[in-house]
């Protein structure tokens, strides 16, 4: 069993408690950030559904069965499978294969030809190393090294996990991972979770670091001063006690979210400072740096941080940011957007771009019917 993180160590000063400002900072809507969660919309279900699809031998799936399939899908409650598929058909393709059967559901050749550049990358060693690395990272994040199956099937699309990542990739690194069972820290039970064999020190450097070292300016000592990249939507400015509380507050020590800060009291600034480096370094973990504020909530509770990634949330809108798009709310990390573009785009962001192109793409026949 992987050792747990070191403790930090600060200067007792550093341990006083002060709390945030007493000023309430209002939420601002950003346009750009809005239509990069926006443009996703049903992206996820529509992958989910061609999933299902070749996952069975004919690559086809019935309609009947897949209505069946819908809380797995994710689809809305109020749209059925049919009315889905006939949203998109430049992706889905309905047929009978024979009167007495009931219509089935299979993938346009265009969709086809992209789950196969897909499937490439997926199967790619460069892009499995990755994968590994960054669910490797996610688990230390955790402090026990080890994370419930359903927390991580949660975050298993943002992180740019295959649909089947249990056999296509855990398996093939077993000096890596192993399954287990803990005690759920929120349903009392006990429950399969994924466990690090091994602490991997080398991967034990968060993105922030590592811009840090990299710059030759800092060395690699603990309780480097590292502030956080901060920007706000055009025309919003914190107000002058909020603003001199972030600067002061971001001159605190960076404490490294792979370490275990949770003996700092929970409301002092330099426990905020850590809780905002876990959070941030999760969403990095991310390929789109962006996930529904449900899955951080949960992933939170179970760590011990809910009330403090809540806070985090509310106290920095500089650094994350909290989009009320596409039927739910998604947690966007700022620095890694310009406009609406990643800035670092991954190669499945690529392909899930490709995707939404197909997914609004008109057939020439519906452009002709509607003229």
């Amino acid at each position: 069993m992987p050792p747990p993180p070191r403790h930090t160590k600060l200067p007792h000063q550093l341990n006083q408690i002060r709390t945030f400002v007493d000023a309430k900072i209002k939420w601002v809507r950003d346009p750009y950030l809005d239509f990069a969660v926006e443009r996703e919309k049903d992206l996820k279900q529509a992958i989910s559904v061609k999933n299902h699809i070749l996952s069975t031998p004919s690559n086809s799936l019935p309609l009947s069965t897949a209505s069946l399939l819908k809380p797995h899908l994710h689809l809305p409650t109020s749209t059925s499978t049919s009315k889905f598929s006939l949203k998109y058909p430049s992706l889905f393709t309905q047929f009978h294969p024979s009167p007495h059967l009931s219509p089935h559901l299979t993938l346009t050749p265009q969709a086809l030809g992209l789950h196969k550049e897909e499937s490439a990358i997926h199967t790619s060693p460069s892009h499995r190393n990755e994968a590994v690395r960054r669910l490797a990272k996610l688990l230390m994040l955790t402090g026990a090294s080890r994370l419930p199956l359903y927390v991580i099937e949660r975050l298993k699309w943002d992180m740019g996990l295959p649909h089947n990542y249990f056999l296509t990739l855990l398996a093939d690194f077993p000096e890596y991972f192993q399954v287990c069972e803990v005690r759920d820290e929120l349903g009392g039970e006990q429950v399969l979770a994924l466990e690090l064999v091994s602490w991997r020190e080398e991967l034990a450097v968060s993105e922030l670091e590592r811009r840090a070292w990299n710059g030759g300016d800092l060395g690699r000592e603990r309780g480097m001063r590292i502030a956080f990249p901060m920007c706000l939507t055009k025309g919003f400015e914190l107000e002058k006690k909020v603003r001199n509380w972030v600067e002061q507050w971001q001159d605190l020590p960076y404490i490294s979210p792979y370490e275990n800060a949770f003996h700092l009291p929970p409301n002092s600034e330099q426990a905020e400072k850590w809780a905002v480096a876990v959070l941030h370094e999760l969403l990095w973990l991310m390929v789109s740096k962006k996930t529904e504020r449900d899955n951080v909530f949960c992933l939170g509770e179970y760590l011990g941080f809910g009330a403090r990634f809540k806070k985090a949330l509310v106290h920095h809108p500089s650094i994350f940011y909290l989009s009320n798009k596409i039927r739910t709310q998604t947690v966007v990390l700022r620095e890694a957007y310009r406009k609406d573009f990643l800035v670092e785009k991954h190669p499945l962001m690529g392909m899930r771009y490709r995707y939404i192109h197909l997914m609004n793409k008109v057939p020439k026949r519906r452009k002709q019917a509607v003229v």
